[in-house]
């Protein structure tokens, strides 16, 4: 399976360019983490839950 991995540092910039280049490789929205967080945060939450469930053998796309 092939998922996507977004990040942004703030509330002001957005995910867009992001997640059209994921669509545009064919990866299904459902397959998509976004995190708004700061990069001085340790915690990225949609990144430990996509940790958690991502398999050997799947590919982990980020931009």
């Amino acid at each position: 399976m092939v998922f996507g991995y977004a990040r942004v540092s703030t509330s002001e910039q957005n995910l867009d360019l992001q997640l059209d280049a994921f669509l545009k490789e064919g990866i299904d929205t459902k397959n998509i983490y976004t995190d708004k967080v700061s990069s001085s945060q340790e915690e990225r939450k949609s990144l430990s839950k996509l940790m958690d469930y991502a398999r050997e053998g799947d590919t982990i796309v980020v931009w």
